[in-house]
């Protein structure tokens, strides 16, 4: 195949939000991800494979499991698809499509734990924090205001294949979502809102995040909004020490999760070796 119209959809995919957002598609690279994606039922396109080359029995039989279209590439092209050199990237690459950003995915019941990430710029930490949540347990991710892109190829990569099977939903703005927590207050819900911030008054372990809880995760620059300060019911601080003045976005909001999850006793299962 040569670098027709076709090749070049797939590459803006790459680096286009405003693309993917139109088409409703996006890459999926990898073994983890691909596999996983396929394994929780996520909405496949298309799968990318190497012309004329010999595949391995994993790809071989994802193209069965996928029931899709497989569509033979150049691998020289696969390769630039695949912004990487390792082999795995460049057996198969999956089109996958955008799901709904309906936070009526999200389990709400008592046991309701969720990260909001407002207005976040990288998308290496959007995937790191997508990772974090679907490890301790929780019931799925919020990203809200204007935000990089969860399906960006960074964000996928960093999510090792968690984005199929967490939850993850984009809200214009905290406004969207706090119509949401009032709606369920309503219905006898009591959700609680935690923000992190360094200078927040409670210490994270003295912070009850055993009931329906939501935690709010600030911009990795400037923190919490103003309108997101003031929602909260409580604001916790993770103690730190050394020099550094503050723990990356993502890495707080692992801990975060991670105290929630240590109070509801979640023990977790170790993943069987592959």
């Amino acid at each position: 195949m040569s670098r027709n119209a076709q090749f070049q959809v797939w590459e803006a995919l790459l680096s286009s939000r405003n693309k993917r957002q139109r088409l409703g598609e996006f890459l999926i690279h990898g073994v983890r991800p691909i596999s996983l994606a396929v394994e929780y039922g996520w909405p496949l396109r298309q799968l990318l494979y190497p012309a004329g080359e010999r595949l391995s029995s994993w790809a071989e039989r994802l193209m069965r499991e996928a029931d899709v279209p497989a569509i033979p590439l150049d691998p020289v092209l696969l390769s630039e698809l695949s912004e990487r050199d390792d082999a795995d990237a460049l057996e198969l690459i999956a089109v996958g499509a955008l799901l709904p950003d309906d936070l009526g995915r999200l389990s709400a019941g008592k046991d309701l734990l969720g990260v909001v990430f407002d207005r976040p710029t990288s998308p290496g930490n959007i995937g790191s924090l997508i990772r974090s949540a679907d490890a301790f347990g929780a019931s799925g991710l919020i990203v809200t205001g204007h935000a990089a892109d969860v399906y960006d190829p960074k964000t996928v990569r960093a999510s090792t294949g968690s984005l199929f099977h967490l939850p993850v939903v984009r809200v214009p703005s905290p406004t969207d979502l706090l119509d949401w927590v009032t709606a369920k207050r309503e219905r006898g819900l009591p959700v609680k809102l935690v923000g992190l911030d360094e200078r927040g008054a409670t210490l994270v372990t003295d912070c009850d995040l055993t009931g329906p809880v939501l935690t709010v995760i600030g911009n990795e620059t400037v923190g919490m909004s103003t309108r997101w300060r003031e929602a909260c019911d409580e604001i916790v601080r993770i103690p730190i020490g050394g020099a550094a003045s503050s723990l990356n976005a993502a890495s707080a909001g692992a801990l975060v999760l991670y105290e929630a999850a240590r109070q509801r006793g979640f023990s977790g299962v170790m993943p069987a070796e592959s």
